[in-house]
């Protein structure tokens, strides 16, 4: 199971990697098994206990090879109980993985640290994705009825998602908006009707999509009315497996919203994450100064240097963050060619950042595997927020792995709730939001909000994958203010719950489009994680 969501997810999206050629299933599957599962199940298949289920001499995965298949396809949530050892969690859908990969996977588990199990072939991982395409998702996955809107709210279902969304975008005077999925495919909705189209695939503008493993994480349209799409892939080059990152841009839509060619406007790479750890490049958005934000996420836990568990695998640049990690770049759309400038530092994974009226930008980010605070911080230009050297409001040092800070550098400390959602309270203020909750899409309240919103940011919280208990899923309000001696401060509360991951939000007009990324709520349901639904909240 996964050990953060995208963390958008995280995390869960991120996760997919290359696999090595070899020379037969099992050894295909050994490379695979390393970039795509080790980071719940650790490389030794023994997992985490009570958090993530062994695979080492599991009697659970070797009584049923149907059911390991199912899994590996459609992922799992809710109870396990492995070698006597109760587990509560969710492993997500891992997309990218085709026939072939999902055999050589579990040939090399069911052989491996103390199973003998015979191989899985590709004709019996087909023969169960078309039972699974043969039953009607609706039927054997229902989604959850909707919940409660807040007086003065109306709550309707606008469109079950075919694939699993990430991002929603739309400009001005038109009847649709994009969704776009973490496989790079585009999709144009017409909310009044429900109907939806794809209208690009990834294989229509990315050229080296022979190589697998691209997650695109990021989609916005600019005031000049051109798309934006942001994928990583990683590559497998040397000295070690970099990740790639293409940002496209499209010439201005037309009132279709059929892009034409996308070019490739800003390329760089840099070393792939240090174990599994590669939140990748994701949110961008046009700031209110006309420049082009972009979110890039950490390439570790909590800056470890040394490889972690997989320290003796070449492949892996031993260092910590990089120039290019950990914080939020700003571009020039101006230019054809744009120069990558590091705004601010820090920022360990923002799955979003927005700005308020007053043109003030505030990012909220997915903490580390240890049980720190999710983070909502004020972001201004050139100021360092900490990771991975600071967490939450805590001084001492969480990860003695991590490098030591940088001397004569400011850490800017996260923004405290308190409350009375999300974690903190008057009495016990919190830096910022319930551990693992993970932060996900945000927008501002702006004049066509009613009063009592007015003027306070809505957040999605994609809910946890890990520990107890149910943490998320939800939207929350967040009034932010400057205290007495000018410091930023949050009053959460709860306006909306529960749903289901809702991972990115998108306004227009008096509506607001809530996308789930899948079905279950929580962990605890064991249901799959079918792709989720759009939801229309207007008012």
């Amino acid at each position: 199971m996964f050990p953060r969501p995208f963390a958008a997810l995280a995390a869960v999206i991120a996760c997919n990697a290359a696999v090595v050629a070899a020379d037969s299933s099992a050894e295909r599957g050994a490379a695979a098994f390393v970039v795509t599962c080790a980071a719940c199940h650790q490389a030794n298949g023994e997992g985490v206990r009570g958090i993530f289920p062994p695979l080492a001499s599991s009697d659970y995965l070797m009584a049923d090879k149907e059911r390991s298949i199912r899994i590996a396809l459609q992922g799992t949530s809710g109870t396990l109980v492995v070698n006597g050892i109760e587990y509560q969690g969710v492993m997500p859908q891992l997309p990218g993985l085709d026939d072939d990969k999902v055999a050589d996977i579990l040939t090399y588990v069911r052989a491996s640290w103390g199973n003998n199990g015979g191989p899985v072939t590709s004709a019996e991982v087909k023969a169960v994705r078309e039972k699974l395409a043969a039953v009607d998702p609706n039927k054997a996955d229902p989604f959850e009825p909707l919940p409660k809107p807040p007086a003065g709210f109306a709550l309707r279902d606008v469109v079950h998602s075919p694939v699993h969304f990430v991002r929603l975008a739309t400009m001005p005077g038109v009847p649709w908006i994009l969704a776009v999925s973490n496989n790079g495919d585009l999709y144009r909705l017409e909310p009044d009707t429900g109907n939806l189209a794809r209208i690009l695939a990834l294989k229509d503008y990315y050229a080296d999509t022979a190589a697998g493993n691209v997650d695109l994480l990021g989609m916005t349209i600019d005031s000049q009315r051109r798309l934006y799409l942001v994928t990583n892939q990683r590559v497998a080059e040397r000295p070690w497996h970099v990740n790639r990152v293409i940002i496209f841009r499209s010439e201005p839509l037309d009132v279709t919203g059929v892009p034409g060619k996308m070019r490739a406007w800003l390329r760089t790479s840099y070393p792939w994450g240090n174990n599994y750890y590669n939140h990748g490049v994701c949110h961008i958005a046009e700031g209110p100064d006309g420049m082009i934000y972009v979110s890039s996420g950490a390439r570790t836990d909590g800056g470890e240097v040394d490889g972690g568990i997989f320290k003796n695998e070449s492949i892996y640049w031993k260092g910590s963050e990089t120039e290019l990690t950990a914080g939020i770049w700003c571009l020039d759309p101006a230019k054809d060619s744009p120069e990558i400038e590091m705004f601010a530092r820090g920022i360990r994974n923002a799955w979003s950042f927005q700005w308020n009226d007053r043109g003030e930008l505030f990012s909220v980010s997915n903490g580390p595997d240890a049980d720190m605070p999710e983070e909502l911080d004020f972001v201004e230009r050139g100021k360092h927020y900490g990771f991975p050297y600071q967490y939450s409001d805590r001084d001492d040092r969480p990860y003695p792995s991590a490098p030591p800070a940088p001397a004569g550098v400011p850490l800017i400390k996260a923004v405290r709730s308190f409350g009375p959602a999300g974690g903190g309270s008057a009495e016990k203020p919190l830096a910022t939001f319930h551990p693992h909750s993970s932060p996900a899409g945000m927008i501002f309240c702006g004049p066509d909000w009613p009063a009592a919103l007015r003027g306070k940011f809505l957040m999605g919280r994609f809910g946890n994958f890990i520990k107890d208990p149910d943490v998320g899923n939800d939207l929350l309000a967040l009034d932010i203010r400057r205290n007495s001696a000018g410091v930023h401060e949050v009053r959460a509360e709860t306006f909306l719950a529960p749903l289901a991951r809702p991972l990115d939000l998108l306004q227009v007009g008096k509506k607001l489009y809530i996308l789930e990324y899948t079905r279950p709520i929580g962990t605890k349901t064991g249901r799959p994680n079918n792709p989720g639904r759009i939801l229309e909240l207007s008012w």
